[in-house]
């Protein structure tokens, strides 16, 4: 039964659930809502996705105010395996022909020449297309590297399933060469920096790392399934080292995941949680190594990202501090003035929906001096120590958790319209949507979050007992073994509509002076254009820019540019075209 309309706060429309408090109620009322709101939004027969090729997700059907009519490399790969997840569990068998469309679709996305570049050359980083699947030229945060990854990740769901199913013909014929570009992009690039998944910083970034490690370690196993041993041991060897630079981001005196390695900001990021959910695997149990949703770690890091938002939100404003309160993406946000959002709220709930599966299949919960302020903050007479099921400390603190999760979908249902539609933000202020209409990961994330809370967990992807080596060959963004520092590169350059600036030079970091595989520069700070990179300490390395505009080449007049990097720390030059 659809939900009634009923007056809330400052004018805005909410529904009589959110007024009674049943979280059934929401769940029963908005699952086939935002299930409807997801298949909308894909190509070619959704009802707001005309002019999307087949398999195509557009971010949302908005065309201004933001224009969200894109298609999202990132974006489109969470939703899909999402779907390819409902598909193979089980739980919806008609939607195969929208799957199957997605992997034709991307076929044809990977070979489309970009401002990133070609198949071969980095386009696979470019973060978004139109919804024809042609480039898009415009200014924009690229590269993003965690889009191939991502669709590595969706797409190897669907190719298990099928060896399962004995069609392993069409997965190596079809589907692996798809997947062994971007597992092969994912091994050349992971230790470059990039733009995060909002598009704003250009560094290292922990949900990009994360979602490269998983690409790496199923990607590896497929291969292993195909006979493809070489492309599985060079996967491998790349899984191992991004797993050790995964470690760190971990913040130990403050307690959280610093998400992103540049951008001047605290850290505190959605970013983290996102990657936890992104990297769940039930066998895996609660592995800090690999951040699982139970990790103590993981725990304590969400602790810390919620209550960065509890004092800055007027809508948080009077709700106790062991209670559940609406999240955005990082505090300091900006975008729209700075609002949470409807997919980091419900990430926050499904973040600790998926730590109670694995704490009922395990029959206990560990609380560790890391995780201790996490638990007293629901249950003030937490210890540290291990309890088992049959006590009733355990009970007390697995009912704490459930409602607390259960608190962050109710947040999301006290703002959500009655007819149930998901923008991308609400309002700080008063909770009324804003931004991005019908966004698709909206919809997504509340459909994963409620089945996380129903205990229905995605299949493993390797994480159980995973260690962490003693040393690592390579840092996050060096390109190269033993210490490295990282430096920025801004140079002023004026350029013409589609035109770009990409950077080479005489070490593996800079691409050994290869034009075709220069590195591009953000021009988010126009006519500044700017990258930072991790090179080797204490050398001497000579670079170029260079200017690419349909398909000419420009360099930077003679003679080359010289740099020598510090030992250690950071370092910035200052450059003008020539």
């Amino acid at each position: 039964m659809r939900p009634i309309s009923l007056l809330y706060g400052l004018g805005l429309t909410v529904s009589a659930w959110a007024q009674s408090g049943s979280i059934e109620a929401y769940i029963a009322s908005e699952s086939p809502i935002a299930k409807a709101g997801v298949l909308a939004n894909i190509g070619p027969n959704g009802s707001k996705s005309q002019g999307a090729k087949a398999g195509v997700v557009i971010a949302s059907p908005s065309t201004s105010d933001p224009d969200y009519l894109y298609t999202w490399t990132r974006d489109s790969a969470l939703v899909f395996k999402a779907i390819i997840d409902e598909f193979t569990l089980g739980r919806d068998t008609t939607l195969r022909p929208h799957i199957d469309n997605y992997v034709t679709s991307q076929i044809q996305q990977q070979q489309v020449s970009n401002p990133s570049g070609t198949v071969s050359t980095g386009g696979l980083g470019e973060p978004k297309f139109h919804i024809d699947l042609s480039a898009f030229t415009g200014g924009w945060g690229r590269p993003q590297r965690d889009g191939p990854a991502l669709r590595a990740t969706a797409i190897i769901a669907y190719a298990n399933w099928l060896i399962e199913q004995g069609n392993t013909t069409y997965v190596t014929n079809t589907i692996w060469p798809v997947l062994e570009l971007d597992l092969n992009y994912v091994v050349a690039n992971w230790n470059f920096t990039g733009f995060d998944l909002w598009e704003e910083v250009s560094s290292a970034s922990f949900f990009t790392t994360a979602a490269q490690h998983r690409s790496l370690r199923e990607g590896a196993t497929l291969a292993t399934k195909l006979g493809k041993t070489s492309l599985a041991t060079s996967y491998t060897t790349q899984a191992v080292n991004t797993l050790c630079f995964l470690q760190s981001y971990w913040n130990p005196s403050g307690g959280y995941v610093t998400a992103n390695t540049g951008g001047g900001r605290s850290g505190k990021d959605a970013n983290v949680a996102l990657a936890s959910l992104h990297t769940f695997d039930p066998a895996a149990g609660c592995d800090a190594v690999t951040f699982q949703p139970c990790s103590d770690k993981a725990l304590s890091n969400l602790k810390v990202y919620v209550d960065a938002f509890r004092s800055i939100y007027p809508i948080n404003s009077g709700i106790s501090s062991s209670a559940a309160v609406a999240t955005g993406r990082y505090p300091e946000d900006t975008y729209y003035n700075g609002n949470p959002w409807y997919l980091t709220t419900a990430a926050v709930a499904e973040q600790l929906y998926d730590a109670i599966i694995v704490w009922k299949a395990q029959g206990s919960i560990q609380v560790t001096s890391t995780s201790l302020a996490f638990f007293q903050q629901l249950v003030p007479s937490a210890a540290v120590g291990t309890y088992a099921s049959s006590s009733t400390t355990y009970t007390t603190l697995l009912n704490a958790v459930q409602t607390y999760a259960d608190g962050f979908i109710l947040v999301a249902a006290r703002y959500t319209p009655s007819d149930g539609s998901l923008a991308e933000q609400y309002l700080r202020a008063t909770g009324a949507p804003v931004s991005a209409k019908d966004l698709t990961w909206s919809y997504a994330s509340l459909l994963t979050a409620f089945k996380a809370r129903e205990g229905v967990a995605s299949a493993g992807w390797g994480a159980a007992g995973l260690t962490v080596p003693a040393t690592c060959s390579t840092g996050g963004g060096g390109g190269s073994g033993g210490a490295t520092v990282a430096v920025t590169f801004n140079v002023q350059a004026t350029t013409v509509f589609g035109e770009n600036i990409y950077i080479t030079g005489s070490v593996d970091a800079l691409r050994n002076w290869s034009p075709d595989n220069a590195i591009l520069l953000s021009s988010a700070n126009y006519p500044s254009w700017s990258l930072t990179v991790n090179l080797p300490a204490s050398t001497r390395i000579e670079y170029k820019y260079i200017r690419k505009y349909n398909g000419a080449v420009t360099w930077l007049a003679d003679p080359n540019n010289v740099l020598t990097t510090p030992a250690s720390g950071t370092y910035t030059v200052n450059d003008n075209w020539r």
